[in-house]
C-alpha cells in the first residue's frame, strides 16, 4: 500500500528521500559510482525518521492514526486470521455494516473476532456509516460474544471507532442500552478476551468492545472518553484548542500504559501501521499469541474474576478511589 498522503512533520523526510532518489537516477544515467554519497544520505534519512517518529506529540500521533491509508479492521483480519467467516445481523432489527464479526482460526484455534469497520473511500464510508456503529451493531457483537462463550471460543476485538453513531434513529433503537449491555456481557464472559485498540478508541463506543482480560494498544493509537476536538468545543466553544486538549487528555499509548488502563503497547512499523501492514499484522499476531497463551491457563471463574479486578482499578489513584 503506497503512501501518497504526506503529513506536515513528514516533509523533511520526503525531501531527503527525494534527494536520494534523484542521486540514484543521476548515477545510473551518467554511469557513476555514487554509492558512498547515497549511503551517507540514506543513513541520515534513517536517523531523521527515527528522530521524528520517536518524538511525536499526542496530536501528531492522532494525525497518524487517522491516516486514510491506515489498515482497516477487515484488512488486519485477513492478515492475522485464517478462514474468517463473517456472521451478520442482530436477530432483532437488522445488519450493521459498521460492525463486522465472525469466526476465524488463529494458529489453528477457532476464535470469535469483532471489530468496527471504516471505509477505504467515500462510497465505502457511506456504506459503513463511517465506522460509527448503530445499536444493532452492538447487539450483533453481544450475540457473537454469547455464542463464543457457549462454544468455548476466545473473543478478540479490534477497536478502531471514534464513537457509536449519535443519530436520532440510533437513540430510538436503544443505542445507550445496547452499549451498556455489551460492556456488561463482555465484562462477564467466561472465555479469554483480548481487546486490541488499533486506531481511534472513542468513548463508550470503544469501551463496549474493550472489556478484555488483556487490553493491548498499537503504538500510535489513542483511547479516550472524548475526542480532542469535542473536548475543545466543550471547554472553549470551538475546536481550535484540539492540540492542547490532546495533550491534556493523556490519551496516548504511553500515558495509558503508565496509568494501567492498557496492558501492553504493540510497536508499529517506523512511520505508522500504513507503511507496512503485513509487518503490523505480524506484530499483532505475536502479541495476541503471547496473551492468549497466558489466558488459556486460567479457569472460567478465574477469567471473569481477573477481568473484574482489572477494570476495578479504573478511576483510582495509587490504589485509592
Amino acid at each position: 500500500m503506497g503512501n501518497t498522503i504526506i503529513l506536515e512533520y513528514e516533509k523533511p523526510i520526503i525531501e531527503l528521500e527525494k534527494r536520494i532518489e534523484e542521486l540514484k537516477v543521476f548515477a545510473r544515467e551518467r554511469n557513476l559510482d555514487l554509492s558512498d554519497e547515497i549511503g551517507t544520505l540514506q543513513i541520515r534519512c534513517d536517523k531523521l525518521k527515527r528522530e521524528i517518529y520517536s518524538s511525536l506529540n499526542s496530536w501528531q500521533r492522532i494525525q497518524l492514526v487517522r491516516h486514510p491509508q491506515r489498515p482497516t479492521a477487515l484488512e488486519l483480519i485477513d492478515l492475522i486470521f485464517d478462514d474468517f467467516f463473517e456472521l451478520h445481523g442482530d436477530r432483532l432489527y437488522g445488519e450493521d455494516s459498521a460492525m463486522v464479526g465472525g469466526i476465524g482460526l488463529f494458529n489453528g484455534q477457532p476464535v470469535t473476532i469483532i471489530a468496527p469497520q471504516k471505509g477505504r473511500d467515500t462510497k465505502e464510508n457511506i456504506e459503513r456509516n463511517f465506522g460509527l456503529p448503530h445499536p444493532e451493531g452492538y447487539r450483533k457483537a453481544i450475540r457473537l460474544m454469547r455464542q463464543a462463550e457457549k462454544f468455548g471460543r476466545p473473543v478478540v476485538t479490534l477497536v478502531d471507532v471514534v464513537g457509536a453513531y449519535p443519530g436520532i434513529a440510533a437513540e430510538e433503537r436503544g443505542q445507550g442500552p445496547a452499549i451498556a449491555e455489551a460492556i456488561t456481557v463482555m465484562g462477564s464472559l467466561q472465555v479469554p478476551t483480548v481487546a486490541i485498540i488499533t486506531g481511534e478508541g472513542g468513548s463508550g463506543g470503544a469501551l463496549a468492545l474493550a472489556m478484555g482480560n488483556r487490553v493491548l494498544m498499537l503504538e500510535n493509537a489513542y483511547y479516550s472518553v472524548i475526542s480532542p476536538e469535542s473536548a475543545s468545543i466543550i471547554l472553549y466553544r470551538n475546536d481550535q484548542y484540539a492540540k492542547e486538549a490532546a495533550e491534556a487528555l493523556k490519551i496516548s499509548s504511553r500515558d495509558l500504559l503508565e496509568m494501567q488502563i492498557i496492558d501492553e503497547i504493540i510497536p508499529e512499523p517506523l512511520g505508522g501501521a500504513h507503511k507496512d501492514p503485513k509487518q503490523m499484522a505480524n506484530l499483532i499476531k505475536e502479541a495476541l499469541d503471547r496473551n492468549l497463551t497466558i489466558l488459556k491457563g486460567l479457569s472460567k471463574k478465574e477469567l471473569a474474576e481477573a477481568r473484574y479486578e482489572r477494570f476495578k482499578i479504573y478511576g483510582t489513584i495509587n490504589g485509592t478511589n
